[in-house]
């Protein structure tokens, strides 16, 4: 530790995005469910929750240097590289300054075709932001979306304060890997975070990689959540999962909004279907993972069409029933609104950036969702305007 930086607690009144902060060993590791949540769940999502998309530290400081010790878990399949090191973004003042990387850490190591996971220990890292504009300012340093993330000490060579909160609305959102930010370059340029930067709201980024199955302790979660605006974008991986049939979608898209409907009936709430993805677009689940020979994973759908009629889902059967539900619904309902996810990402998108995996998109098609999003859904007449 340099000798001219001072040590200032992490508490929960620095951390922005979870729900929860845990005591460990080493310090506090986000949550982006609370604990009884995260016991329902299964192995996915307990990966899934733990990475701390949206999650960042944000202080009020002159300070020019900045050091904060962590302890991350990567996450990686068996026989196949690991992922590049995950990105902390630093905002000054709102813009994106600096990024960096830390070493060391846990590796978890998931067997594809057995599920079986084994974690090889590592040390903490340091990652370090330095020639930081000597003046008072706002600091946000945004944690790894690909990473569990365990935050262990903060220093800096000048005191530092909780940023104040200020009345930018609290946008909860929910989804799948692509909210969770697959793909993207950075923690704070997945879509919803470049959607919540333009929207000029405070992000709770509910969205967890092949975990957006309409499972009710999520309902709850963010029923629980004090939010001032909420969205869900449900489809792709009850498509890509194979979870469910036509019969059953409908009841508990029902069911999903009604529990959040207990907590918050007159918040603004926003029910988001899928983008485009080709592989699914007619074709049922289960979805399954090719590689290329060279290290790199795509994905295709295993389904057989023909079992369409008899109740299997597709990405546009899930569409059909979404508007449908929604319809129903704002009949009494005003604050429940609806968009189409090929208005975000369609087919002339995909024929100009197609997705790398033929499921995630990459850091340009993040880019452009976000600029859609928020004009569509922040912008004048939209659902969450001001």
């Amino acid at each position: 530790m340099s000798i001219d930086l001072r040590v200032t607690p992490i508490t929960p009144d620095l951390v922005r995005g979870a729900l929860t902060l845990e005591p460990t060993e080493h310090g506090l590791a986000p949550h982006r469910l609370p604990a009884r949540a995260r016991a329902q769940g299964d192995g996915q999502l307990a990966m899934a929750e733990a990475q701390p998309s949206g999650v960042r530290l944000v202080l009020r400081t002159a300070a020019t240097v900045v050091e904060l010790d962590t302890l991350r878990t990567r996450v990686g399949y068996r026989d196949l590289p690991l992922r590049p090191d995950g990105v902390y973004d630093l905002l000054v003042d709102g813009v994106l300054t600096a990024r960096a990387s830390t070493t060391g850490g846990r590796v978890l190591r998931l067997d594809p075709a057995t599920g079986v996971a084994e974690t090889e220990p590592g040390p903490l890292g340091t990652v370090r932001f330095e020639g930081l504009p000597a003046r008072d300012k706002e600091l946000a340093i945004w944690l790894p979306h690909t990473e569990i993330t365990e935050l262990v000490a903060l220093r800096t060579d000048a005191p530092v304060a909780a940023a104040p909160r200020g009345d930018r609305p609290v946008w909860a959102h929910h989804g799948s890997s692509i909210s969770h930010g697959s793909n993207a370059a950075s923690p704070s340029t997945t879509w919803p975070a470049l959607a919540a930067a333009t929207g000029g709201a405070e992000l709770v980024n509910l969205g967890f990689g092949g975990s957006a199955m309409l499972d009710p302790f999520t309902a709850r979660a963010l029923r629980d959540t004090p939010a001032d605006l909420i969205s869900v974008k449900i489809g792709i991986n009850l498509v890509n999962g194979d979870v469910m049939r036509r019969r059953a979608l409908g009841p508990a898209v029902h069911g999903f909004l009604d529990t959040i409907r207990e907590g918050r009936p007159t918040t603004p709430l926003l029910v988001v279907s899928p983008i485009l993805c080709p592989i699914h677009e007619d074709t049922p689940g289960p979805g399954a993972v090719d590689l290329d020979g060279v290290g790199a994973m795509r994905f295709r759908a295993t389904g057989d069409p023909g079992d369409v009629p008899a109740g299997r889902l597709t990405l546009r059967v899930v569409r059909e029933e979404l508007a449908r539900i929604v319809a129903q619904r704002a009949a009494d309902d005003p604050w429940l609104s609806h968009v189409d996810g090929l208005e975000l990402y369609g087919e002339s998108d995909a024929a100009d950036l197609p997705l790398p995996d033929r499921l995630h998109p990459d850091a340009a098609t993040h880019a452009r969702i976000a600029e859609r999003f928020a004009a569509r859904v922040f912008g004048p007449g939209g659902p969450f305007a001001a």
